[in-house]
């Protein structure tokens, strides 16, 4: 027992130490980000630019906190898009037809935590491919989504529902309070927490895990659930900002949540990442999208633009977790 838990310290150490220079990285990179746009665009520094910067970042956080636990633990979770978008249209149709605010708000947010929760018992009972598993479920999401409201958008809400998505509060958007709740929760619950050590530990060795009497069943399907019902609250953001149910609006929020999980130091192979990490993540996005708009850019550069860092990222861990793996050898 001794043998094991001494490398795993070690290990421990390393990963932090880690985890601290790619946030360094990050924020040099959005300052970097900020200082050219700020020179090549006299709108990007503006409060009012600033406030839909933040906006925007917000359901991408949202969303990347909750992928972020899955990723943790070696999964991923292509869903979250797409369940944000039905937890929107959920959530507008019930409104809009008379069942109080608050009842919707939960029924919506009980369709996507149990989503979520499907997803995670598929996963761990099944022994499937988190990556095939969730395809199946953003597919049914989004169909669910297009089915509902017939594929087209849906409107007719209440305008506290615009007050709020554009309300302000102690000088920036009520969304990014939001999202800063989440992140503040989110990372204390994944560093301090039993569950947050047990989320590092299957992400690092499901069968390690296991044997020191980890429930690896509770982890998977706890992870799941979390980004399950994250995704839910970014589908009310969703509803918030847009002011109406849009079945497509979901349709990039899978890929933008695990870049900035990805951006931000977390591990496609798992036992790495924090949520702060997928917070400066989420800004690096949300500047991209904010630049290339106001640079004129044409839109189609941002997908290429994301996949670009997606790929730049998973390289670079690989190689990191190749160079790791020849000195432990050695």
């Amino acid at each position: 027992m001794s043998k094991e838990t001494k490398p795993l310290g070690i290990m421990r150490g390393k990963k932090f130490s880690f985890q601290l220079n790619t946030q360094m990285l990050v924020l040099i990179v959005i300052v970097a980000l900020w200082i050219f746009l700020s020179a090549t665009s006299r709108y990007f520094f503006t409060l009012s630019n600033i406030r839909n910067l933040f906006s925007q970042e917000a359901i991408i956080g949202v969303l990347a906190v909750g992928q972020l636990y899955v990723i943790v633990t070696a999964g991923i979770d292509l869903s979250v898009g797409a369940v944000a978008a039905l937890s929107n249209i959920i959530l507008t149709m019930l409104v809009i037809s008379g069942t109080p605010v608050p009842l919707a708000i939960l029924i919506s947010l009980c369709v996507a935590t149990g989503i979520g929760l499907i997803n995670g018992i598929v996963v761990y009972e099944l022994n499937m491919p988190p990556f095939i598993v969730t395809l199946g479920t953003m597919t049914i999401a989004m169909g669910a989504a297009l089915l509902l409201s017939g594929g087209t958008n849906i409107s007719g809400l209440p305008i506290s529902f615009a007050n709020f998505g554009s309300g302000i509060f102690l000088g920036m958007p009520n969304l990014f309070w939001l999202l800063i709740i989440v992140v503040i929760l989110g990372e204390i619950f994944l560093r301090f927490s039993r569950f947050g050590k047990y989320v590092y530990a299957v992400g690092s060795s499901v069968e390690a895990a296991r044997l020191s009497g980890v429930n690896v069943r509770k982890v998977i399907y706890g992870v799941y659930t979390l980004s399950g019902f994250l995704a839910g609250v970014g589908g009310i953001m969703l509803t918030v900002r847009l002011w109406m149910g849009v079945p497509t609006a979901g349709s990039d929020y899978n890929l933008n949540s695990i870049a900035a999980a990805a951006i931000g130091g977390a591990s496609l192979f798992g036992a790495q990442g924090t949520v702060i990490g997928a917070f400066l993540g989420a800004i690096v996005m949300s500047t991209i999208y904010n630049g290339t708009v106001l640079l004129n850019i044409n839109s189609f550069w941002q997908e290429v633009i994301v996949g670009a860092l997606i790929l730049g990222t998973v390289a670079i861990d690989q190689i990191k977790k190749r160079q790791k793996y020849t000195y432990v050898k050695k």
